[in-house]
């Protein structure tokens, strides 16, 4: 009789203990996130929500537009700090470059959308249609994160959809219910993902 070499092939298939298993995982992850910016913030995203969160209450008191606007944008600049300065802290951090590689794909991904979210805004306030800019807010900055979110980690274009999704929402909505949206996504969106990001990639 000749031994079953299939058999022989099952008991003899290598194991590999736990520890070898734990390697083996780690070094994937690092494959596939050699390519990926990381220096994402969660704890930054986090901030930023809160100051969208305190800039809705400020601003849903506004008696006027322009005042009403004027706390947005105070609020946006702010933002745009404490993002800057959470990714930079981070990819130090981290040792992770910030203007070559996938830092500087992110950043040049998520740029137009922002910059012409700018312009726009510029463009429907002086048309008098104030009313539209929360939802192009939300849907410029939504298709910002997920461009620039794809050279980033998996959650960061989820996000970015979920920005999109409520502006769009926002530009079928009541006027009245713009500030709303806006706390919704730059308060809620940022600090729901800015935890998850935290926790599962590291600040």
């Amino acid at each position: 009789m000749f031994p079953d070499r299939a058999a022989s092939r099952r008991t003899h298939r290598p194991h590999l203990d736990p520890y070898a298993m734990e390697n083996l995982r780690f070094i994937r992850e690092t494959i596939e996130r050699s390519g990926s910016f990381t220096a994402v913030s969660g704890r930054g995203g986090v901030l930023m929500g809160l100051t969208a969160l305190a800039a809705a209450g400020i601003a849903a008191h506004q008696a006027s537009p322009q005042a009403w606007l004027a706390t947005w944008m105070l609020a946006a600049l702010v933002a745009l700090g404490i993002g800057a300065w959470s990714i930079a802290r981070k990819a130090r951090a981290a040792n992770l470059p910030l203007l070559t590689g996938p830092g500087r794909k992110f950043a040049l991904s998520l740029s137009p959308p922002l910059v012409a979210a700018a312009l726009l805004t510029a463009v429907l306030y002086y048309g008098g249609l104030t009313a539209a800019i929360p939802g192009m807010w939300l849907l410029l900055y939504g298709a910002g994160v997920v461009t620039g979110g794809a050279f980033s980690v998996k959650v960061v274009p989820v996000m970015g959809v979920c920005f999109m999704a409520l502006g769009t929402a926002t530009l079928f909505s009541p006027a009245a219910w713009g500030n709303a949206f806006l706390a919704a996504g730059f308060g809620g969106v940022h600090i729901v993902f800015g935890t998850l990001i935290a926790r599962r990639y590291g600040g």
